[in-house]
């Protein structure tokens, strides 16, 4: 199981949406948002690059960056990973916390209704 940082999830789900990128690409996106310069970005690729979370293509000198990992794989092993470590596997207590703090509105509410009943 790959563990992505909090950054490294905000890029991998950039490449996820918009396809492969260059570190120019990468950095005009994030630079407004995080503030990330091309440093910055460089090294979340690097360190992404040793995950085996994205791969890269060359076009010319030109690195272009994409996701390695499936996306609805990792979104399934950082739930549970989630589920794990905040409610000790009990999916059961997150609804409910999630429902009395008032985090799902009426119509996601009654979408899981909708997917529990289909189970």
């Amino acid at each position: 199981m790959i563990k992505l940082s909090d950054a490294e999830w905000k890029i991998v789900t950039c490449l996820w949406d918009k396809g492969s990128m260059t570190i120019a690409e990468l950095t005009k996106f994030f630079s407004n948002d995080t503030g990330w310069c091309r440093n910055a970005i460089i090294t979340l690729l690097n360190r992404m690059e040793q995950k085996e979370a994205v791969g890269y293509t060359r076009e010319n000198r030109t690195r272009r960056y994409f996701a390695k990992i499936d996306r609805t794989e990792a979104e399934l092993e950082e739930t549970t990973s989630f589920l794990d470590k905040v409610y000790n596997g009990n999916v059961g207590l997150m609804i409910t916390n999630l429902i009395k703090s008032e985090k799902l509105s009426k119509e996601e509410i009654e979408e899981l209704h909708k997917i529990l009943e289909e189970n």
